[in-house]
Protein backbone atom coordinates (compact mmCIF):
# COMPACT_ATOMS: atom_id res chain seq x y z
CA UNK A 1 0.00 0.00 0.00
CA UNK A 2 1.38 3.38 -1.06
CA UNK A 3 0.51 5.11 2.22
CA UNK A 4 1.41 2.27 4.57
CA UNK A 5 3.46 3.43 7.55
CA UNK A 6 3.46 7.08 6.49
CA UNK A 7 2.49 9.89 8.83
CA UNK A 8 -0.23 12.03 7.25
CA UNK A 9 -1.85 15.18 8.58
CA UNK A 10 -3.95 18.21 7.79
CA UNK A 11 -3.03 21.83 8.36
CA UNK A 12 -6.56 22.95 9.09
CA UNK A 13 -9.34 20.83 10.54
CA UNK A 14 -12.41 21.90 8.60
CA UNK A 15 -15.03 19.75 6.88
CA UNK A 16 -12.82 18.70 3.98
CA UNK A 17 -9.97 17.76 6.33
CA UNK A 18 -12.41 15.69 8.37
CA UNK A 19 -13.60 13.95 5.21
CA UNK A 20 -10.05 13.13 4.12
CA UNK A 21 -8.99 11.87 7.53
CA UNK A 22 -12.14 9.75 7.76
CA UNK A 23 -11.54 8.32 4.31
CA UNK A 24 -7.95 7.48 5.18
CA UNK A 25 -9.08 5.72 8.35
CA UNK A 26 -11.64 3.73 6.38
CA UNK A 27 -8.97 2.77 3.85
CA UNK A 28 -6.91 1.14 6.59
CA UNK A 29 -4.52 3.87 7.72
CA UNK A 30 -3.94 3.62 11.47
CA UNK A 31 -5.26 6.49 13.58
CA UNK A 32 -1.83 6.70 15.21
CA UNK A 33 -0.42 7.83 11.85
CA UNK A 34 -2.98 10.61 11.29
CA UNK A 35 -2.60 14.17 12.60
CA UNK A 36 -4.43 17.49 12.52
CA UNK A 37 -3.87 21.08 13.60
CA UNK A 38 -6.32 23.97 13.66
CA UNK A 39 -6.57 27.48 15.09
CA UNK A 40 -9.60 26.31 17.09
CA UNK A 41 -8.61 24.03 19.99
CA UNK A 42 -12.20 22.77 20.21
CA UNK A 43 -12.02 21.57 16.62
CA UNK A 44 -8.84 19.60 17.33
CA UNK A 45 -10.49 18.07 20.40
CA UNK A 46 -13.57 17.14 18.36
CA UNK A 47 -11.53 15.35 15.69
CA UNK A 48 -9.41 13.59 18.30
CA UNK A 49 -12.54 12.38 20.07
CA UNK A 50 -14.44 11.37 16.91
CA UNK A 51 -11.61 9.78 14.89
CA UNK A 52 -9.04 8.87 17.52
CA UNK A 53 -6.29 10.72 15.64
CA UNK A 54 -3.49 12.92 16.96
CA UNK A 55 -4.13 16.61 17.59
CA UNK A 56 -1.24 19.08 17.34
CA UNK A 57 -1.50 22.65 18.60
CA UNK A 58 1.26 24.25 16.51
CA UNK A 59 1.37 24.26 12.71
CA UNK A 60 5.17 24.09 12.58
CA UNK A 61 5.17 21.18 15.02
CA UNK A 62 2.68 19.36 12.81
CA UNK A 63 4.75 19.86 9.65
CA UNK A 64 7.87 18.48 11.27
CA UNK A 65 6.02 15.27 12.23
CA UNK A 66 4.73 14.28 8.81
CA UNK A 67 5.55 12.52 5.55
CA UNK A 68 2.45 13.94 3.84
CA UNK A 69 1.11 17.39 4.75
CA UNK A 70 -2.34 18.36 3.47
CA UNK A 71 -2.78 22.12 3.32
CA UNK A 72 -6.51 22.30 4.08
CA UNK A 73 -7.08 25.97 4.87
CA UNK A 74 -9.15 28.54 2.99
CA UNK A 75 -7.33 30.14 0.03
CA UNK A 76 -7.13 33.52 1.76
CA UNK A 77 -5.27 31.87 4.66
CA UNK A 78 -2.63 30.08 2.58
CA UNK A 79 -0.05 32.88 2.58
CA UNK A 80 -0.29 33.38 6.35
CA UNK A 81 0.06 29.66 7.08
CA UNK A 82 2.98 29.23 4.67
CA UNK A 83 4.78 32.24 6.16
CA UNK A 84 4.54 30.44 9.49
CA UNK A 85 5.47 26.95 8.31
CA UNK A 86 7.51 27.31 5.11
CA UNK A 87 10.91 26.87 6.77
CA UNK A 88 9.73 23.68 8.53
CA UNK A 89 9.19 21.66 5.34
CA UNK A 90 12.00 19.41 4.17
CA UNK A 91 12.86 17.32 1.07
CA UNK A 92 11.18 13.93 1.01
CA UNK A 93 7.86 15.29 2.22
CA UNK A 94 4.80 15.61 0.00
CA UNK A 95 2.83 18.83 0.46
CA UNK A 96 -0.71 18.51 -0.91
CA UNK A 97 -2.76 21.70 -1.25
CA UNK A 98 -6.54 21.70 -1.64
CA UNK A 99 -6.75 25.51 -1.59
CA UNK A 100 -8.76 26.45 -4.67
CA UNK A 101 -6.98 28.56 -7.28
CA UNK A 102 -3.54 28.56 -5.63
CA UNK A 103 -0.79 27.57 -8.12
CA UNK A 104 1.99 25.19 -7.11
CA UNK A 105 4.62 27.85 -7.91
CA UNK A 106 2.99 30.23 -5.43
CA UNK A 107 3.28 27.62 -2.68
CA UNK A 108 6.84 26.67 -3.63
CA UNK A 109 7.85 30.29 -3.25
CA UNK A 110 7.31 30.09 0.51
CA UNK A 111 9.33 26.91 1.07
CA UNK A 112 12.97 27.23 2.06
CA UNK A 113 13.91 23.86 0.49
CA UNK A 114 12.87 21.94 -2.65
CA UNK A 115 9.73 20.14 -1.51
CA UNK A 116 7.23 18.22 -3.63
CA UNK A 117 3.98 20.16 -4.00
CA UNK A 118 0.79 18.60 -5.33
CA UNK A 119 -2.22 20.79 -6.07
CA UNK A 120 -5.65 19.15 -5.85
CA UNK A 121 -9.12 20.36 -6.80
CA UNK A 122 -11.61 18.17 -4.92
CA UNK A 123 -15.35 18.74 -4.65
CA UNK A 124 -17.84 18.64 -1.83
CA UNK A 125 -18.93 15.05 -2.46
CA UNK A 126 -15.65 14.00 -0.82
CA UNK A 127 -17.61 14.52 2.40
CA UNK A 128 -19.56 11.36 1.49
CA UNK A 129 -16.70 9.41 -0.04
CA UNK A 130 -18.02 10.15 -3.54
CA UNK A 131 -15.77 13.02 -4.54
CA UNK A 132 -14.31 13.90 -7.91
CA UNK A 133 -10.74 15.20 -7.55
CA UNK A 134 -8.05 16.20 -10.02
CA UNK A 135 -4.41 16.74 -9.14
CA UNK A 136 -1.33 18.23 -10.74
CA UNK A 137 2.30 18.20 -9.70
CA UNK A 138 4.72 21.01 -8.93
CA UNK A 139 8.27 21.12 -10.27
CA UNK A 140 9.82 19.06 -7.46
CA UNK A 141 7.10 16.38 -7.33
CA UNK A 142 7.92 12.96 -8.70
CA UNK A 143 5.98 9.78 -9.43
CA UNK A 144 5.97 8.71 -5.78
CA UNK A 145 4.45 12.03 -4.70
CA UNK A 146 1.73 11.76 -7.33
CA UNK A 147 0.99 8.20 -6.22
CA UNK A 148 0.68 9.36 -2.62
CA UNK A 149 -1.80 12.08 -3.57
CA UNK A 150 -3.79 9.71 -5.77
CA UNK A 151 -4.03 7.26 -2.87
CA UNK A 152 -5.23 9.97 -0.47
CA UNK A 153 -8.00 11.20 -2.75
CA UNK A 154 -8.98 7.76 -4.00
CA UNK A 155 -9.95 7.14 -0.36
CA UNK A 156 -12.77 9.69 -0.75
CA UNK A 157 -13.92 9.09 -4.32
CA UNK A 158 -12.40 9.15 -7.80
CA UNK A 159 -9.15 10.95 -8.61
CA UNK A 160 -7.37 11.79 -11.86
CA UNK A 161 -4.12 13.50 -12.85
CA UNK A 162 -3.99 16.52 -15.17
CA UNK A 163 -1.47 19.18 -16.12
CA UNK A 164 -1.65 22.39 -14.10
CA UNK A 165 -2.89 24.46 -17.04
CA UNK A 166 -6.11 22.40 -16.90
CA UNK A 167 -6.85 23.00 -13.22
CA UNK A 168 -9.08 26.00 -13.92
CA UNK A 169 -11.13 23.81 -16.27
CA UNK A 170 -11.39 21.19 -13.51
CA UNK A 171 -12.61 23.92 -11.15
CA UNK A 172 -15.26 24.97 -13.66
CA UNK A 173 -16.41 21.39 -14.27
CA UNK A 174 -16.18 19.09 -11.24
CA UNK A 175 -15.16 21.65 -8.60
CA UNK A 176 -18.22 23.80 -9.24
CA UNK A 177 -20.29 20.99 -10.75
CA UNK A 178 -22.20 19.97 -7.62
CA UNK A 179 -23.89 23.39 -7.66
CA UNK A 180 -25.13 22.76 -11.22
CA UNK A 181 -26.43 19.33 -10.24
CA UNK A 182 -28.28 20.79 -7.24
CA UNK A 183 -29.97 23.36 -9.49
CA UNK A 184 -31.05 20.63 -11.93
CA UNK A 185 -32.20 18.41 -9.08
CA UNK A 186 -34.24 21.21 -7.50
CA UNK A 187 -35.83 22.02 -10.86
CA UNK A 188 -36.78 18.38 -11.43
CA UNK A 189 -38.36 18.17 -7.98
CA UNK A 190 -40.27 21.42 -8.57
CA UNK A 191 -41.50 19.99 -11.88
CA UNK A 192 -42.70 16.89 -10.07
CA UNK A 193 -44.66 19.08 -7.66
CA UNK A 194 -46.12 21.00 -10.59
CA UNK A 195 -47.51 17.82 -12.13
CA UNK A 196 -49.02 16.71 -8.84
CA UNK A 197 -46.44 14.81 -6.77
CA UNK A 198 -45.90 15.55 -3.06
CA UNK A 199 -42.62 17.46 -2.64
CA UNK A 200 -40.85 14.81 -0.55
CA UNK A 201 -41.64 12.12 -3.09
CA UNK A 202 -40.69 14.35 -6.02
CA UNK A 203 -37.32 15.14 -4.42
CA UNK A 204 -36.59 11.51 -3.57
CA UNK A 205 -37.44 10.30 -7.07
CA UNK A 206 -35.40 13.10 -8.66
CA UNK A 207 -32.32 12.49 -6.50
CA UNK A 208 -32.42 8.72 -6.98
CA UNK A 209 -32.85 9.20 -10.73
CA UNK A 210 -29.77 11.43 -10.87
CA UNK A 211 -27.78 8.98 -8.76
CA UNK A 212 -28.86 6.02 -10.86
CA UNK A 213 -28.04 7.75 -14.14
CA UNK A 214 -24.55 8.62 -12.88
CA UNK A 215 -23.96 5.05 -11.75
CA UNK A 216 -25.04 3.72 -15.14
CA UNK A 217 -22.42 5.88 -16.86
CA UNK A 218 -19.70 4.90 -14.39
CA UNK A 219 -20.45 1.19 -14.24
CA UNK A 220 -21.39 0.44 -17.85
CA UNK A 221 -18.73 2.73 -19.37
CA UNK A 222 -21.26 3.50 -22.10
CA UNK A 223 -21.42 6.94 -23.72
CA UNK A 224 -24.24 8.96 -22.10
CA UNK A 225 -25.71 9.60 -25.55
CA UNK A 226 -26.11 5.86 -26.07
CA UNK A 227 -27.72 5.45 -22.65
CA UNK A 228 -30.10 8.31 -23.47
CA UNK A 229 -31.05 6.57 -26.72
CA UNK A 230 -31.87 3.41 -24.78
CA UNK A 231 -34.48 5.35 -22.76
CA UNK A 232 -36.04 7.36 -25.61
CA UNK A 233 -38.42 5.07 -27.51
CA UNK A 234 -40.09 6.35 -30.72
CA UNK A 235 -42.98 8.68 -29.98
CA UNK A 236 -42.59 8.09 -26.23
CA UNK A 237 -42.50 10.23 -23.12
CA UNK A 238 -38.73 10.49 -22.70
CA UNK A 239 -38.10 11.84 -26.21
CA UNK A 240 -40.84 14.42 -25.63
CA UNK A 241 -39.00 15.55 -22.50
CA UNK A 242 -35.61 15.56 -24.24
CA UNK A 243 -37.07 17.69 -27.04
CA UNK A 244 -38.20 20.24 -24.44
CA UNK A 245 -34.69 20.30 -22.92
CA UNK A 246 -33.12 20.88 -26.33
CA UNK A 247 -35.66 23.56 -27.19
CA UNK A 248 -34.88 25.31 -23.90
CA UNK A 249 -31.14 25.24 -24.56
CA UNK A 250 -30.20 23.18 -21.51
CA UNK A 251 -27.15 21.64 -23.17
CA UNK A 252 -25.68 25.01 -24.22
CA UNK A 253 -26.55 26.58 -20.86
CA UNK A 254 -24.64 23.88 -18.97
CA UNK A 255 -21.67 24.21 -21.31
CA UNK A 256 -21.68 27.96 -20.76
CA UNK A 257 -21.83 27.48 -16.98
CA UNK A 258 -18.67 25.37 -17.06
CA UNK A 259 -16.97 27.86 -19.40
CA UNK A 260 -17.88 30.87 -17.25
CA UNK A 261 -16.80 29.17 -14.03
CA UNK A 262 -13.50 28.21 -15.68
CA UNK A 263 -12.98 31.80 -16.74
CA UNK A 264 -13.64 33.05 -13.23
CA UNK A 265 -11.14 30.56 -11.84
CA UNK A 266 -8.53 31.85 -14.31
CA UNK A 267 -9.19 35.41 -13.21
CA UNK A 268 -8.71 34.48 -9.57
CA UNK A 269 -5.50 32.54 -10.26
CA UNK A 270 -4.11 35.37 -12.37
CA UNK A 271 -4.20 37.64 -9.32
CA UNK A 272 -1.57 35.55 -7.59
CA UNK A 273 2.14 35.81 -8.17
CA UNK A 274 4.94 33.59 -7.01
CA UNK A 275 6.93 34.94 -4.12
CA UNK A 276 9.88 35.56 -6.37
CA UNK A 277 7.81 37.87 -8.59
CA UNK A 278 6.70 40.14 -5.78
Amino acid sequence: MVLSGLKIGCLGGGAMAEALLTGLLNSGIAAANLFVSDVRPERIEYLQRKLGINGVQGNRDLVQELDIVILAVKPQMVEEVLHETGAAFYPGQTLISIAAGIPTAFIEGFLSQPVAVIRVMPNTACLLGAGASALCAGKYAGAEDRERAMAVFSAVGKAVQVSENLMDAVTGLSGSGPAYMFVILEAMADAGVRVGLPRDIALLLSAQTMLGAARMVMETQEHPGRLKNMVTTPGGTAIAGVYALEEGGLRVTLMRAVEDATGRSREMSAGLKTRGEK
